[in-house]
């Protein structure tokens, strides 16, 4: 039985070896010879730029053309299962990562492999029972996945919510500049090069939207989809009327103060919710000992009714 396993374990690692030395080889120039035709491609009147190799069957590039997708598919629903609702690409846009949605789900599941082989090899290791083992084996995948996305999760949420403080002071700032004078687009580009925090970064990539061909209207409207903020969307229309309204400046100004309202009501809010939240250890603490001091003479007359 013993030669038998070790038999499968030497064959499982010789293809292993396999797989991996024809996906170093097949880097090689003297191993994985290019066909003509590619080595003739740079010297044609439309490849003068070079053209990109393409590698064979058990290359490097066929296998990340296989897992690429693989893995998106394979993340998309592990996402959905847990809960999530947002769609990546939004969150990353939002937080501007260099990751596209591809590059993170391949790392995600490459998280996952590796806690998948560290839980199983700790249940190798310890040998405890059944039910510990597939905890082991179980939650090591579980935990990388989950944990890179909790941390774009979290990330998303941090940047949201400094978005909400940061709109008020922006929006006033805005709403001077238009009163000095200043179109939407000067105004909106002042903003991005001037400001540091997070509707600054934001603000330079709607500049760079409105570069592009779209409206100012336009551009900020992907931002509000984007951000997700409610306070974005209700500045939103008012900013659309900066062709029609001759007070655009002061209307903003309204709009920044009652956002700042908005704010102060939710922090007074939570405030209050975490006030109430310190009684209830205290409460708890109190109620245990009185229902014990209660149920002793309770449980004395109940014995006494009982003798009688």
């Amino acid at each position: 039985m013993a030669d038998l396993a070790g038999g499968r374990l030497a064959a499982l690692c010789g293809l292993a070896l396999w797989a991996g030395m024809t996906l170093v080889l097949s880097q090689l120039r003297w191993f994985s010879r290019p066909p003509l035709v590619e080595r003739l491609r740079p010297y044609s009147p439309a490849g003068m730029g070079g053209g990109s190799r393409r590698g064979g069957i058990f290359s490097v590039e066929s296998f990340r053309d296989v897992v690429r997708p693989l893995c998106r598919t394979v993340g998309e629903r592990l996402a959905r299962l847990l809960g999530v609702s947002e769609e990546l690409g939004v969150r990353l846009e939002r937080i501007h990562s260099t990751d596209d949605v591809t590059a993170f789900r391949v790392r995600q599941v490459g998280w996952a492999v590796a806690g998948f082989a560290g839980g199983a090899l700790v249940a190798i290791a310890v040998r405890p029972p059944v039910p510990i083992a597939l905890l082991f084996v179980l939650s090591g995948p579980a935990l990388g996945f989950m944990v890179p996305e909790q941390q774009v999760a979290s990330a998303s949420d941090a940047w949201r919510r400094r978005l909400n403080l940061e709109l008020p002071v922006v929006a006033e700032q805005l709403a001077m500049l238009l009163s000095a004078g200043y179109s939407l687009g000067a105004a909106l580009n002042r903003l991005s090069s001037r400001g540091g925090g997070n509707v600054a970064r934001d603000l330079a990539r709607v500049c760079g939207r409105i570069r592009q061909g779209l409206s100012e209207v336009e551009a900020l409207r992907e931002w509000a989809e984007v951000a997700d903020v409610e306070a974005l969307h209700r500045l939103l229309p008012i900013l659309g009327l900066n062709r029609e309204a001759s007070d655009l400046g002061r209307l903003i100004s309204e709009e920044a103060r009652s956002i700042r309202k908005d704010t102060q009501r939710r922090l007074i809010e939570t405030a209050e919710r975490r006030a109430q939240q310190v009684w209830i250890p205290v409460t708890v603490a109190a109620l245990v000992p009185g229902v014990i001091f209660l149920a002793v003479p309770f449980m004395e007359a109940l014995r006494l009714f009982s003798a009688s």
